[in-house]
């Protein structure tokens, strides 16, 4: 099953890319917005397709936001809503997440919160414990979404 996955994923990539990979004007690099300067983007589209970088429940303002893994993952999952719309997507548009968690016993606690914005879909997903997350966040959450035509 993995085997199929991986041919989905770069049959995507090179209806996206082209077969000789991606061009200058196929991939743009969408910056981070307010934050210090940060060695990676906010996303990048590539094609039809737009990879977020890992998202944590920081507020405006750069703080962790208190109350544990429920107002951590809310939050979280409303930062990933602000980057998926500001760049022609939605939470509806999502297709694969990635969640981190620095405690896996957190797991049914984050869940509760997650299935709250997927909604109309469930996006494929891939769950793992980490020995520890930037800022001593309680989750990261990556997710790849599709987007319409610019």
């Amino acid at each position: 099953m993995p085997r199929a996955v991986v041919i989905v994923l770069g049959a995507c990539l090179l209806a996206a890319c082209g077969s000789d990979g991606p061009s200058t004007t196929d991939v743009e690099y969408v910056p981070l917005q307010g934050a210090p300067n940060r060695p990676f983007s906010a996303a990048v589209r590539v094609g039809s397709m737009l990879y977020l970088s890992g998202q944590i429940g920081i507020d405006e303002a750069g703080n962790l936001v208190p109350g544990g893994i429920t107002e951590e993952t809310r939050q979280t999952l409303e930062n990933i809503r602000r980057v998926l719309e500001a760049n022609g997507s939605s939470m509806d548009r999502v297709v694969k997440c990635t969640a981190m968690l620095a405690d896996i016993s957190e797991w049914e606690t984050m869940n509760g919160v997650y299935a709250g914005y997927f909604t109309r879909h469930l996006p494929a997903r891939s769950a793992f414990a980490a020995s520890g997350l930037a800022r001593g966040a309680r989750i990261e959450l990556e997710c790849l979404a599709t987007v319409g035509p610019r």
